[in-house]
């Protein structure tokens, strides 16, 4: 015990550096609104340092000139009528005070009007899907730090747990409205530095915007306890010129025709196994784990199991279409006709499973019609 008591301080000393950076103040953002609301912010801020100094400076202060030592007697009274509207009418000047800029920036962070561009945001446990409505662009955005290093067998890198396959890419200059909702359960979409903040609820939507002058890369994460990989949601905003922004719309739009394509051409099972165990590491490792033996009372093994050994058809379905009451999602919509013809392939084959029998893309792209 006397050595724990000891040890605490030395403790305290060195742990600094196992910390994160001890930032205590709200970032000033690269947004008009993320300027408005640090603003706002410090205002209320030096109001209550003020509030504070005033009230603790006449407790301090009665307590020094007005103790019993110093044969101070208490005065008992019942009503003062000025010192009650002297109460009254300065906390209300106070609030007002509060409540002018307040509501002024509160006005301009509701106003999703004469948006340029329209993205809808999709919560999903773990990942985002971004949606670019009018512009037929579709996808999802995953953690992409290497297992590795979530397993500390691995250094850190830069932006651990911050970092992810497919960003959320907007135009510089042109408002962005994003509209908010969940596939299953609660999210909160965050990012700091753009002052963006909104709850993803299933079966409702929320409203948020932002004009980024400044291009660069702004991360954020979920912000609602949403499960299991709660922390493992990041967000990855990256903001272009215009030119590069068309470019990389472009490139992507050539990128989906390029997968329809693909499910279209010949499939071998060595093929189809080197890409599906690319997917099942990113779609599936977390809850099935490496070695398909998956997570005792919590989630299935796949090697072995009467799913992977038995017929394609049941595989198939509960792959494109989740398990209603399990943590099992419907992948229809968030992998390729090649992805999930890969992955059911790689499950099937994979861990001693060996059933030699391959699912197709094209097999896959007719379900999914």
């Amino acid at each position: 015990m006397i050595r724990t008591i000891l040890g605490f301080p030395l403790l305290l000393l060195f742990a600094g550096s196992a910390q994160a950076a001890w930032e205590v103040n709200l970032p000033q953002g690269v947004t008009e609104i993320s300027r408005e609301v640090y603003d706002l912010h410090m205002i209320i801020f030096w109001i209550c340092v003020a509030i504070g100094v005033v009230v603790f400076g006449a407790m301090l202060w009665s307590v020094i000139y007005h103790r019993k030592s110093r044969g101070a007697k208490a005065h008992n009274f019942h009503e003062n009528v000025v010192v009650e509207i002297i109460w009254t009418i300065i906390p209300f000047f106070i609030l007002i005070a509060m409540a002018v800029p307040a509501t002024a920036t509160l006005i301009k962070m509701y106003d999703n009007s004469e948006s340029e561009l329209d993205i809808q945001i999709t919560g999903y446990q773990w990942k985002w899907r971004y949606q670019y409505l009018g512009e037929d662009v579709d996808f999802f955005s995953s953690l992409s730090t290497p297992r590795e290093q979530i397993n500390n067998s691995e250094e850190k890198g830069e932006h651990y747990l911050l970092e992810v396959d497919n960003p959320l890419v907007i135009p510089a200059g042109k408002k962005v409205r994003f509209l908010l909702t969940a596939n299953d359960v609660i999210h909160s979409w965050w990012v700091p530095e753009l002052a963006v903040k909104k709850d993803a609820i299933p079966g409702f939507i929320n409203e948020a915007w932002v004009i980024v002058d400044q291009p660069g890369t702004y991360r954020g994460q979920c912000a609602e306890l949403c499960g299991k990989d709660h922390g493992f949601m990041p967000v990855v905003v990256e903001v272009k010129p215009q030119a590069e922004y068309d470019a990389w719309l472009a490139e992507v739009k050539q990128a989906d025709k390029a997968a329809s394509e693909a499910a279209l051409k010949t499939w071998n099972l060595a093929d189809l196994m080197e890409t599906g165990e690319q997917v099942y590491a990113k779609a599936c490792l977390a809850c099935h784990q490496t070695n398909g033996e998956g997570i005792p009372g919590a989630f299935p093994a796949l090697k072995n199991s009467p799913i992977a050994l038995g017929e394609p058809g049941p595989h198939i379905d509960i792959v494109l279409n989740g398990k209603t009451g399990t943590a099992m999602q419907a992948y229809r919509d968030q992998l390729s006709a090649v992805e999930l013809a890969a992955v059911i392939t790689y499950e099937r084959n994979a861990w001693g499973n060996k059933v030699g029998d391959i699912v197709t893309p094209a097999q896959i792209a007719k379900l999914k019609e």
